[in-house]
């Protein structure tokens, strides 16, 4: 895949970042996907998961910025996502999901609707929480059912941050 095929695919990307729509990335983006997860599952965020997905979502926006915040303004335009996702991606991709670990992390803790804190959350939760995201009802339903896989009705975190590296390395189609 040439260079210019790659960085329109992570353009791409760019939107789903963009929680609000007003050009740029920032903490507001982050924090406004945490609160939405919250609402949906019935979390407070004074709970300890409720904290834990904020803090995550701070440890993302800052994994974020430092790659490609290049003017240091607390925001990232779509130039510098481009910019500064591209040079990750292309020295590792698995790397540039581990800055969302901890957010994914605590997103599967609040989605798990048993109550559970072992890592894994069922499918429906999670194509609830893809959908809550942003994801469309079909995207979100296909995107769920392949990240089972082992089959067994649950997800765990490691498939969840292994296809958030595979994210970068899908082709979008052009609208």
């Amino acid at each position: 895949m040439d260079s210019a095929e790659y960085e329109r695919k992570i353009a791409h990307r760019f939107a789903a970042f963009d929680q609000d729509g007003s050009g740029y990335i920032d903490r507001a983006d982050f924090n406004a996907a945490a609160a939405r997860l919250l609402t949906e599952f019935g979390t407070t965020a004074r709970c300890d998961k409720g904290q834990a997905l904020y803090s995550g979502a701070e440890a993302f926006w800052q994994g974020m910025a430092g790659i490609a915040d290049v003017d240091g303004d607390q925001r990232v335009t779509r130039e510098e996502f481009v910019g500064g996702a591209v040079k990750r991606l292309r020295d590792s991709p698995e790397r540039f999901a581990e800055i969302a670990r901890p957010f994914l992390r605590a997103a599967i803790a609040v989605a798990a609707a048993d109550g559970s804190d072992d890592g894994r959350a069922s499918v429906a939760d999670v194509e609830r929480a893809l959908r809550v995201l942003g994801a469309g009802d079909e995207v979100a339903g296909i995107a769920a059912q392949s990240l089972d896989t082992d089959q067994d009705g649950t997800i765990a975190e490691s498939d969840v941050v292994a296809a958030f590296s595979v994210y970068f390395t899908v082709i979008e189609p052009d609208k």
